[in-house]
């Protein structure tokens, strides 16, 4: 682990689904206004597969794909809470819920947004996008 990032634990409402992932202890974070995101109150934290783990609760995920079918929204089959997925933007890493994080290790949250309802103009425009 990079001596500027943490282990930020976090899960699901109900508990079944827990997780730790590496950030630094200001989280950068980006607000969607996407359909899914905005009904949801997601708060986005991306990191590489190698700065997740799952700890428990594989069973207990259910997997919800919508459009283009390439994001893999993944919620707590008992409390619906969507803790973490894979986005179609880095579907080589997972987007955390930061409101899904114990902010035990966290000193700010910087929030930018992210015009997801004008996903494919947002995206090739955007500076946001993850890299390892």
């Amino acid at each position: 682990m990079s001596k500027d990032l943490l282990a930020h634990r976090g899960g699901c409402h109900c508990g079944a689904i827990q997780f730790e992932v590496e950030a630094p202890a200001d989280v950068p974070a980006l607000y969607c206004n996407c359909s899914i995101c905005r009904m949801s109150g997601y708060l986005h934290l991306h990191v590489p597969r190698s700065r997740f783990r799952l700890l428990q609760g594989q069973e207990a995920l259910s997997v919800y794909t919508f459009n283009t079918g390439v994001a893999e929204h993944m919620f707590c089959k008992t409390c619906g809470i969507k803790s973490f997925y894979i986005p179609r933007s880095f579907p080589e890493g997972y987007s955390i819920n930061v409101n899904c994080l114990d902010k035990t290790n966290i000193s700010n949250v910087k929030v930018e947004t992210f015009d997801g309802q004008n996903w494919e103009v947002a995206y090739a425009e955007s500076s946001h996008m993850p890299a390892d």
